[in-house]
């Protein structure tokens, strides 16, 4: 076998794998409206410690000069 082969094959194999791999992804399926009340559980936020978000959310509006819009792109300034 000639090199110039062999590196189409392996190109082949890892083309077929990463196919394999990228729809195995898509397999994933819908949240039905009667699960998402386990989702908006309390435990299923990412803030562990109420008081500790609000720390953090008072820290970040004193150093930007602004309130609120916490997650939300941009600055205190009004630049997006």
């Amino acid at each position: 076998m000639t090199p110039q082969k062999q590196t189409g094959m392996s190109l082949s194999i890892a083309a077929v794998l990463l196919s394999a791999l990228v729809s195995g992804c898509s397999m994933a399926q819908p949240v039905k409206p009667w699960e998402k009340g386990i989702l908006a559980k309390k435990e299923m936020t990412f803030e562990v410690d109420r008081l500790d978000a609000a720390y953090v959310e008072h820290i970040y509006s004193s150093k930007e000069a602004a309130a609120g819009g916490a997650g939300v792109g941009g600055g205190g300034c009004g630049c997006n």
